[in-house]
C-alpha cells in the first residue's frame, strides 16, 4: 500500500510565484500540484488541513557540522540529534563536511563521514574539504566527483597549523575543481592575520571572548574573501563565499558580480540578527558561547547583509551549525582563541529569517524560499529535486503558519546543546507540519524524527565541457587580443 499525504487548502510558495493549490504527495514524491489533485489522492491518504498557511519547498541548510571533531573536541550534535532538530523547524536536507586531517586521505575521511551520517533523519549531502595537497589529493577529488556525488569542495583559509589552505593549494585545488565540473567554496578570513591578532590581543591582557572578535576584524574577512575571488577569476571557475559576515565581503562579491565573475554568497541566520555585544556579556558562559568564526560582527554589518540578500548579490542562508557545550567550551577559560569556534541554529533558522526578514518587509514570501532553500538547490545541483514545490520533486515540504510564534529556547530545542544563540527570541512565523520523503516527521510540535530516514543525497558535476571551456577562453583571450 503507497504512503500519500494530501495538503490541501494552503498557498504554494515557490522561489517564482505563489498560487492557491493541493500538493499531493505518494511514495516519497510529489505527484500533484493544483485544485483538483484531491479527487486523485488515494483511499486512506493522510489529509493536512493548510487553510490560512504557506507551503513551501522544506528548507535546506548548506552549511553544517554534525558529529565534527574539531578543537579537541566533538560537537555535541551527531547526524540524527542535528537532522531531527533541523526538521522540526522546517529544514528536510543538509549538506555537511567532510574535513580531512593534514596527511589525511580524501576518501578515507570521506568513508569516516558516510559512517556517522547513516543514523540521519533527514536528506544529507557532503562539501569535501581540502587541506593539503599531493597526486592523491588529485586523484581523489576526482573519485568524489565521478564516482560519490561530490561537486563542491571547501577551503580554510584560517586555522593556521590545522586546517588552513595556503594559496598554493587554494591554486591547485580551484584548478582541479574547474577540470571536474565542481565548485570550491571558501571560509574567507586571512589565517596568518588571525594567528597574529590572537597573539597581540593576548599580549594587552584581553584573555576572555571579547578578544575573539578584535583578533578577527571585517577587514581580515575582506582580504580573504578578495583573494580568494581573484584567484577563482584568474582560473576562470566560479566560486562560492560561506558564511559572509560583514560588508566588506558582501562589497567584495557585489564587485566581482559587476564585473560578470560567478560569485555566489551565503549568510548565517545569525550573522542576520545577533551583533558582538554578546561577547561582552560578563558571564563567560554566554559570551563564550557565541565564539564562532567569523565573529558576530557590529550592527551596521546586518543591514549590509540583508541588502546582499535583497538586492541577489547575496544568495543562501545557512547556519554554520556546529554545536559545543559549555563545558566544552569552557576549555578557552583562560585564552580566548582556545574556545571551540561553533554555534547551532539549524532549527531555528527558517522561523528567524521569516520573522526578521517577511515579517518587517525586507523579504517577500518568494525571496524567502529562494534564500532558504531554491538557491542551494540550484547553486549544488539538486534542483528541481529539491527546493520547489512541484510534480516530480521529492516531497520534501513545510506548511508555514505565518501567524503562529515561539519563544526560542534552549529548554525546547531538540539539540543536544544546552545553549541556544537565539534564546529568548519571540518569532512570528512558524512551521506546523514538516514532510520528509513524503513523511510527517514534524506534526503540530510532535517531532517524529527517524534514524536512518536520512538518504545520501549525490549532486552531479556541472559539466566538464563547460569547465574546460571556462579555462580556454581565459588562456585564450590574451592572444587574441594581440593578434
Amino acid at each position: 500500500m503507497s504512503k500519500s499525504v494530501l495538503i490541501q487548502g494552503g498557498t504554494v510558495v515557490n522561489a517564482d510565484r505563489e498560487f492557491r493549490a493541493d500538493v499531493l504527495c505518494v511514495d516519497g514524491l510529489i505527484v500533484g500540484v493544483g485544485e483538483q489533485v484531491r479527487e486523485h489522492a488515494p483511499r486512506g491518504c493522510t489529509v493536512i488541513d493548510a487553510g490560512g498557511q504557506y507551503v513551501m519547498p522544506g528548507g535546506i541548510d548548506p552549511h553544517t557540522h554534525m558529529n565534527f571533531p574539531f578543537m579537541g573536541t566533538t560537537t555535541v550534535d551527531d547526524f540524527y540529534s542535528g537532522t531531527a532538530a533541523a526538521l522540526a523547524g522546517g529544514t528536510t536536507s543538509i549538506i555537511d563536511f567532510v574535513i580531512p586531517n593534514p596527511q589525511q586521505p580524501l576518501m578515507e575521511a570521506y568513508r569516516d563521514w558516510r559512517g556517522w551520517a547513516e543514523s540521519a533523519a533527514a536528506d544529507y549531502g557532503f562539501h569535501v574539504a581540502i587541506t593539503w595537497w599531493d597526486d592523491s589529493v588529485h586523484r581523489d577529488m576526482g573519485t568524489l566527483v565521478t564516482q560519490e556525488g561530490i561537486n563542491s569542495f571547501k577551503h580554510f583559509m584560517a586555522y593556521k597549523n590545522a586546517i588552513m589552505c595556503d594559496d598554493e593549494t587554494l591554486v591547485n585545488s580551484f584548478r582541479r575543481t574547474l577540470e571536474l565540473g565542481a565548485m570550491p567554496t571558501v571560509h574567507a578570513e586571512n589565517g596568518e592575520l588571525v594567528y597574529l591578532l590572537q597573539q597581540e590581543v593576548a599580549k594587552m591582557g584581553v584573555t576572555g571572548p571579547e578578544g575573539h572578535p578584535l583578533s578577527r576584524p571585517p577587514m581580515v574577512e575582506g582580504e580573504a574573501a578578495n583573494r580568494a575571488i581573484a584567484i577563482a577569476d584568474v582560473l576562470g571557475v566560479p566560486i562560492y563565499i560561506v558564511h559572509v559576515s560583514c560588508q566588506e565581503s558582501a562589497d567584495a562579491i557585489a564587485r566581482a558580480r559587476a564585473r560578470g565573475q560567478r560569485v555566489y554568497g551565503e549568510v548565517l541566520a545569525g550573522h542576520l540578527v545577533i551583533d558582538d555585544s554578546v561577547y561582552r556579556d560578563p558571564d563567560f558562559t554566554k559570551a563564550a558561547a557565541h565564539v564562532m568564526s567569523p565573529p558576530f560582527r557590529a550592527k551596521p554589518h546586518q543591514d549590509a547583509l540583508w541588502r546582499g540578500l535583497q538586492s541577489g548579490q547575496l544568495h543562501t542562508t545557512a547556519t554554520d551549525h556546529c554545536t559545543f557545550c559549555a563545558a566544552q567550551k569552557a576549555a578557552g577559560k583562560e585564552n580566548f582563541a582556545k574556545i571551540p569556534n561553533g554555534c547551532g541554529g539549524v532549527e531555528e533558522r527558517m522561523a528567524v529569517i521569516w520573522d526578521a526578514g517577511v515579517n518587517t518587509g525586507r523579504l517577500t514570501p518568494s525571496e524567502f524560499v529562494a534564500i532558504t532553500s531554491a538557491n542551494t538547490a540550484k547553486l549544488f545541483n539538486i534542483y528541481p529535486r529539491k527546493g520547489i514545490v512541484a510534480v516530480g520533486a521529492d516531497a520534501d515540504v513545510v506548511v508555514w503558519d505565518p501567524t503562529g510564534s515561539k519563544t526560542l529556547s534552549a529548554k525546547t530545542h531538540h539539540s543536544k546543546n544546552d545553549f541556544n544563540i537565539f534564546e529568548g527570541r519571540t518569532v512570528q512565523g512558524i512551521p506546523t507540519y514538516t514532510v520528509s520523503q513524503g513523511n510527517l516527521v514534524w506534526v503540530n510540535g510532535e517531532l517524529r524524527a527517524q534514524a536512518g530516514a536520512g538518504r545520501y543525497i549525490k549532486r552531479p558535476a556541472f559539466g566538464s565541457n563547460f569547465a574546460a571551456n571556462a579555462l580556454r577562453a581565459k588562456t585564450l583571450a590574451p592572444t587574441a587580443v594581440k593578434r
